[in-house]
């Protein structure tokens, strides 16, 4: 399930989250941040900012240091030195997973893992209330309120005609939606989402380039993606990652002209189309 559902109490209810401070209109900071595993540096002194609002591509070829950038972002892996701040207040390095999520930052990963045997709607109505309504699912009522967040989701991602349906027989990219959609329940201000349209029809992929351009303003989005067709739908700025650093960034078109790029990931097939 979607990271922000542990954004709970004990009794279900969704913990405050802390005021994040974007006033200089950055919402995330990566500073000299590096990792290494068995004397195998997967992060190497990268810097990276994400703006409020932004929707943001990140791109590189296997072994970049994508995962494992979100993983630190999100509390999973802890670097051996430098800098992760949400805002300019809060350290991401001192909280742990819940806490992190509790700030507002969610995290959805290649593979949809909606809950099957659960309709649209109940898989919503758990990621918006949790516990409480996993024990009590199905005897305890929603408040008008409540109500009207879930249409407000269903209709975002999409599937407000399919909200009685049964998650599990939804096609590849309706579940990849309703993932999207429990993190909206949530209301988080930065998404990480991951390779979203691996395994999507041509359609399906115009209809999730449509969603996360509509996220982005009202949240932060930094979306890892291969599909470089993709990435040219949806992105305005992209950051390109080799052996754990920043190799280039700024906007497709100057990227696929830049030789290093070309050299280390776009190759001259992706270059120019």
């Amino acid at each position: 399930m979607s990271e922000l559902i542990s954004d709970l109490d004990g009794s279900g209810l969704r913990l405050r989250q802390e005021t994040v401070d974007a006033h200089h209109g950055i919402l995330l900071y990566l500073e000299e941040v590096t990792v290494t595993f068995d004397g195998f540096k997967a992060i190497d002194n990268l810097s990276l900012y994400i703006g409020d609002g932004e929707l943001r591509c990140i791109i590189g070829p296997n072994g970049a240091g994508k995962t494992t950038m979100m993983d630190i972002i999100t509390g999973k892996t802890r670097p051996d030195s430098g800098r992760v701040f949400f805002g300019q207040t809060i350290d991401l390095l001192k909280l742990d997973e819940p806490a992190i999520a509790r700030m507002g930052i969610g995290r959805k990963f290649q593979r949809p893992t909606v809950i099957e045997p659960l309709t649209v709607l109940e898989n919503l109505e758990l990621a918006m209330s949790g516990a409480k309504r996993l024990r009590g699912l199905m005897t305890t009522r929603l408040t008008g309120e409540e109500r009207d967040r879930i249409a407000a989701v269903l209709e975002k991602i999409g599937l407000t005609e399919q909200g009685r349906r049964l998650a599990g027989i939804l096609a590849h990219g309706q579940k990849q939606w309703l993932e999207i959609g429990m993190l909206l329940m949530q209301e988080p201000r930065l998404l990480l989402v991951d390779e979203p349209v691996a395994g999507m029809t041509p359609a399906e992929m115009d209809r999730t380039a449509e969603l996360l351009r509509s996220l982005a303003g009202d949240h932060s989005v930094v979306v890892v993606e291969h599909d470089m067709g993709f990435v040219r739908s949806i992105a305005d700025q992209v950051t390109v990652l080799h052996q754990g650093r920043v190799l280039a960034e700024g906007r497709l078109e100057d990227l696929q002209i830049d030789p290093m790029v070309i050299e280390v990931y776009l190759g001259a097939g992706d270059a120019y189309h």
